[in-house]
């Protein structure tokens, strides 16, 4: 079975469609990582008390550029862990340590949003929020399925009515036409209303801020919604027509989660550890910035 860093090292045009970003990008990422690791590293060497000489016991498989590609083909293609295992030539276990520990570090790296980003610097992110506001922000939501909670006040909890079975829910802001994620919320239970995860999120944006949203987020202040359908009646031509265009202003957003979703780990039945949810799809948003440019990594 083919190992796929070295698939994509013969074949770099086609890393897009294994990994989900591009050659470039993942040779990008991979530096940022290892210099991450090597911080790490360095840390943890400093907290030892040493009996032992460094760099015993038994040596690596892989590489750290094959570590790196484990973990993020895993998100993209969600094999089991003795498949993937497989494909790289180590057993499930080792596999499952190396996806953890190199996810921890790429979730650093990658910020899930444009507000996450420039979370540290106050300053920066109060500008940041002023120049929003020239601008209508698209918010939608989704679902994915979940495992069933053995707890039944949890189950109550991530039953989704409308999916008819337990979810996760999330909601993602971005800018017009798609070009980034400003802010996102995931591992919400299933059964929460749009509004209201939407008035919650609201709270980290201006007053003034405008925002464009479905059906669903009808009643919300400062949000434009299309017009429903009268009971009994039906929408003039002038109703059909403004309709139409918070449609097509609304598409980049549910372009933006179908983007999210061609990372499978984001769109099939979650079968992870709950706890691991939110990490793991904020990671999978960071990648998603990465692949459409919102996020530019140094070259060196």
């Amino acid at each position: 079975m083919k190992n796929p860093l070295h698939y994509i090292h013969k074949y770099p045009d086609r890393t897009r469609k294994i990994l989900g970003i591009s050659a470039e990008q993942f040779e990008a990422l991979l530096r940022q990582a290892k210099s991450e690791a090597d911080k790490l590293e360095w840390e943890q060497e400093q907290k030892k008390n040493r009996i032992n000489k460094k760099g015993g016991g038994r040596p690596k498989i892989l590489t750290r550029s094959e570590e790196v590609c484990l973990c993020i083909f895993y998100l993209r293609n969600l094999p089991t862990f003795e498949v993937l295992g497989m494909q790289f030539n180590v057993s499930k276990t080792e596999a499952n340590d190396t996806f953890n520990y190199w996810l921890k570090i790429i979730r650093k790296i990658l910020p899930s949003s444009l507000i996450e980003q420039f979370k540290k610097d106050e300053k920066e992110l109060e500008i940041i929020k002023q120049m929003l506001t020239e601008q209508e922000l698209i918010v939608d939501s989704w679902e994915q399925a979940r495992e069933r909670p053995e707890d039944n006040q949890e189950q109550k909890k991530y039953y989704s009515g409308k999916k008819k079975q337990h979810t996760f829910k999330g909601q993602v802001i971005t800018l017009p036409l798609g070009k980034d994620v400003i802010d996102l919320e995931v591992g919400k239970q299933g059964k929460a209303s749009d509004i209201n995860l939407f008035r919650e999120q609201q709270q980290k944006f201006e007053s003034n801020q405008k925002f464009t949203g479905d059906k669903g987020y009808q009643g919300g202040t400062n949000i434009k919604t299309p017009q429903k359908k009268p009971k009994g009646k039906e929408l003039t031509e002038s109703q059909k027509s403004e309709n139409k265009v918070v449609s097509s202003e609304r598409i980049y957003v549910e372009h933006m989660i179908r983007l999210f979703k061609i990372f499978r780990i984001a769109k099939e039945r979650f079968r992870m550890n709950s706890d691991k949810y939110e990490q793991i799809i904020l990671t999978v948003c960071g990648l998603v910035r990465l692949r459409i440019g919102a996020l530019i990594l140094p070259t060196s």
